[in-house]
């Protein structure tokens, strides 16, 4: 398993973020990361790099240029309406909702900021384009690594990305790292590539980019959005459009769900990979399904990670890891290194 690593990862740390009301300490933290590759080197894994040298256009390919354009350069933005922003993280507080226009670009920044986010719990920092941008790359580079006959390759990196749409932020999400992969394996040669989300919450930004196509299948199993963030999207009917008309599968489970239920939507997901006859394999990996995290609410055990790496590795395709969610910060390290370890074990 080779890791990219993203160096840089901590420049986003967000101080508080809007929580069911109240403004409280940023549950999406460096040590996530941190806790990750430390038990990555306890274990030797396998290698552990910096991402490749890559250019903007690849971010391109999936998000909106006045999306990139205006990440870029938000945090300049932001301190210039005055300089006491630079002591604050920047949070929205406006949004275009229905019958409000979006395609028109506002001078305003806070209308900007509002106009490509869709939540208030995602604090916007002075590093979040360094990390971000940073985190795209290991992404990326990992998906040229399997195109180049990898069998499997990681990015770890922070932000996370699945909630990330083509042009909004949201979930603590800012650049889509699965979509990067996907996308990036697509124009290595990839007939088809399907991207596994196994994060307890829907990869609404993943679905969204790949709804009306055909050459990327996504496929998440995620608690239900009538009672879990996003809320909004991730409903079992939701099959694609257009081109992408049944290459979309959503398998919503309820809070409270242990590991032989969370298993079994596990293998229905893997059949229905196996039948779009994919050529590799993206997974957004998200360890918020542990039993101790504290904004979720399925009850996976760390031991079962081992098992979710086997399984995955089972469907036989080379495969590119993002890290996503997972909360308990001291135990993801031993949950994500335990997927990845499932999976090198399987696939020898």
């Amino acid at each position: 398993m080779h890791t990219f690593y993203n160096a840089h990862h901590a420049q986003h740390h967000g101080k508080f973020e809007m929580f069911r009301g109240e403004l409280v300490p940023c549950f999406e933290i460096p040590a996530r990361a941190d806790y990750v590759l430390q038990e990555l080197q306890a274990r030797k894994l396998g290698a552990i790099t910096p991402p490749q040298a890559m250019d903007d256009a690849v971010i391109t390919r999936v998000h909106a240029p006045r999306y990139v354009d205006f990440l870029r350069g938000a945090w300049d933005e932001w301190v210039a309406l005055d300089p006491a922003n630079a002591q604050r993280d920047a949070i929205p507080s406006y949004w275009p909702i229905r019958t409000f226009r979006s395609d028109v670009l506002p001078v305003s920044f806070p209308a900007r900021m509002g106009l490509f986010s869709y939540d208030a719990g995602s604090p916007l920092t002075a590093g979040t384009w360094t990390a971000a941008r940073e985190g795209a790359a290991c992404a990326w580079s990992a998906a040229q690594h399997v195109a180049s006959g990898g069998r499997a390759a990681f990015a770890l990196t922070r932000p996370p990305g699945h909630h990330a749409g083509a042009d909004f932020f949201g979930g603590y999400c800012f650049l889509n790292n699965a979509a990067i992969a996907a996308q990036a394996l697509r124009d290595a040669g990839c007939a088809r590539v399907a991207v596994l989300d196994v994060d307890y919450h829907h990869g609404n930004g993943t679905q969204a980019i790949f709804y009306d196509r055909a050459d990327v299948f996504t496929v998440s199993l995620h608690g239900d959005p009538h009672t879990e963030y996003p809320y909004y999207l991730g409903y079992a009917d939701e099959r694609g459009t257009g081109a992408g008309e049944g290459f979309n599968l959503n398998l919503p489970l309820p809070r409270g769900t242990g590991f032989a239920a969370w298993r079994a939507a596990l293998a229905t997901a893997l059949k229905a990979i196996a039948a779009c006859r994919a050529d590799a394999l993206v997974v957004a990996m998200g360890l918020d399904t542990f039993e101790g995290d504290p904004i979720s609410g399925f009850g996976l055990k760390s031991a079962d990670y081992l098992q979710v790496g086997s399984d995955i590795a089972a469907a036989g395709l080379p495969a590119v890891f993002t890290f996503e969610g997972g909360y308990a910060v001291a135990e993801v390290g031993v949950n994500a290194v335990n997927v990845l370890q499932g999976f090198d074990e399987r696939a020898r």
